[in-house]
């Protein structure tokens, strides 16, 4: 095999050789360097086409290896010669030039795969962190709705409204003021930071403490609900709410003092409430006293949750779900006189959903016709609770009928007791209320009724 040096004009001059397909120039300058022309005849047609590239060629493992360079238009002498010695140096490594460029292109696809799927996640990621918190929220409360009692569920709602909608309970033409979680809703979710969320808590602590609390603990919920949500995971930065600053910036929650029914204050109560004019909300008032339920849990009974055979009530708790308390003497005939207008014990004709929707006016007015100090309707609860040690009622047992969680783990594995014995306990704990209330009560065969007062 011949060799000569490349030149331009050699390469114009080289032609294939008339009867051949084929034939090589060899280049003495650069090993393998070769210029191939060619003559062929394209399917349906006489004319010859024409054509050149360089080529190079050697010995791998023993067998011969051709591989294209390139057109001559294209690559220059100089080009041609460096690519040859190129291939030469992958040949005398022993590798394959042919699996070294497919690697190589693997590898710069890779690349290129590599970018785009980086390019794509970052995309992604742009727009999670571009979605609404109001959204994120909305998501938040359509996905644990069943999981929440209606009042929870309202609370999320109410602590997030925008305000101003007509109120129902309120001189015509106000309007509701915006919750807590109000201003929050119109940044991004990935704006909610600990200094944002600091910001917030010290604007609205100013008026609202007790409220700014809790929106606080539900927007933190909310934010380890986030992730485990994959379409918002990762979005709320990790420090949002564990930062030092936010958290000595949450407001204390304190126990009101005085909130609750002394001993000595129950005659003068029970002879008020007793007077009321509406007897669902002076029965209503009563069964909060007597039983500590909460105001939402007694507001929501229902005539097919009272067994006046057996004595018991099942009450929609917000933490067990259900709980099935006594239906002691006295609350039972108060129970059994009222009005079945629906299904609600404690109805209301002029309510949209039928039962008493809101009693503290009439408290407040009962408290003041009697001169005692304010309680709230959860006061009443409070009072239950206090109430039980004058008769050294077991703390378990108080908490149980008050639907508490259990609080020692022997309560908690151990001790759920069974009705009739929180019965003996709840009949004495009335038995003792009324006894300092003044209120002779007498069970007879024919049925229950109030002797004196």
């Amino acid at each position: 095999m011949s060799k000569i040096k490349f030149t331009a004009g050699r390469i114009a001059a080289h032609e294939c050789e008339a009867g051949k397909k084929q034939c090589f120039l060899w280049d003495s300058d650069a090993p393998g360097l070769g210029l191939r022309a060619t003559i062929a005849f394209p399917p349906g047609t006489k004319d010859k086409s024409r054509g050149k590239s360089y080529i190079f060629q050697a010995k791998l493992n023993g067998q011969a290896i051709r591989i294209t360079i390139g057109d001559p238009k294209i690559w220059s002498i100089n080009e041609a010669q460096a690519e040859a010695r190129r291939l030469k140096v992958i040949i005398d490594s022993g590798e394959d030039p042919r699996q070294v460029k497919a690697e190589g292109l693997a590898e710069k696809q890779a690349v290129r795969d590599t970018k785009a799927a980086k390019a794509a996640l970052l995309e992604a990621e742009a727009r999670r962190a571009a979605v609404p918190l109001a959204d994120a929220w909305d998501d938040y409360l359509k996905a644990r709705k069943d999981k929440w009692g209606d009042v929870h569920y309202q609370s999320h709602l109410t602590l997030a409204s925008l305000g101003g909608a007509p109120r129902k309970r309120a001189e015509a033409g106000t309007l509701t003021v915006a919750g807590p979680l109000a201003s929050l809703m119109s940044l991004k979710l990935s704006e909610l930071t600990s200094k944002k969320v600091l910001e917030w808590l010290e604007l609205e602590t100013k008026t609202r403490p007790t409220a700014a609390a809790l929106s606080f603990r539900l927007l933190r919920a909310f934010a380890g609900w986030t992730n485990d949500s994959p379409a918002h995971q990762g979005i709320i930065p990790a420090d949002t709410f564990n930062s030092r600053k936010v958290r000595e910036a949450i407001p204390k929650s304190t126990t009101k003092e005085g909130d609750s029914l002394q001993r000595e204050q129950l005659a003068i109560w029970f002879a008020e409430v007793r007077k009321m004019a509406n007897p669902v909300i002076s029965y209503y008032l009563q069964a909060l006293l007597i039983t500590g339920a909460r105001r939402e849990e007694m507001a929501g009974l229902r005539w097919e949750d009272v067994d006046f055979q057996w004595r018991s009530m099942t009450i929609r708790d917000k933490v067990e779900g259900t709980r099935t308390i006594p239906l002691t003497p006295y609350l039972a005939q108060l129970l059994h006189s009222l009005p079945r207008r629906n299904e609600w014990v404690f109805s209301s004709p002029t309510a949209a959903d039928g039962k008493i929707a809101e009693p503290r006016h009439a408290h407040n007015q009962a408290l003041a016709a009697a001169a005692l100090p304010h309680v709230t309707l959860h006061g009443l609860r409070r009072s239950f609770g206090t109430l039980c040690e004058w008769v050294e009622v077991p703390s378990g047992i108080s908490a149980q009928i008050m639907g508490h969680k259990p609080s020692a783990l022997a309560e908690k594995h151990y001790r759920r007791r069974p009705l009739d014995l929180l019965r003996k306990w709840h009949d004495t704990i009335e038995v003792w209320i009324l006894e300092q209330a003044g209120i002779t009560f007498v069970p007879v065969p024919a049925g229950l009724r109030v002797v004196s007062a």
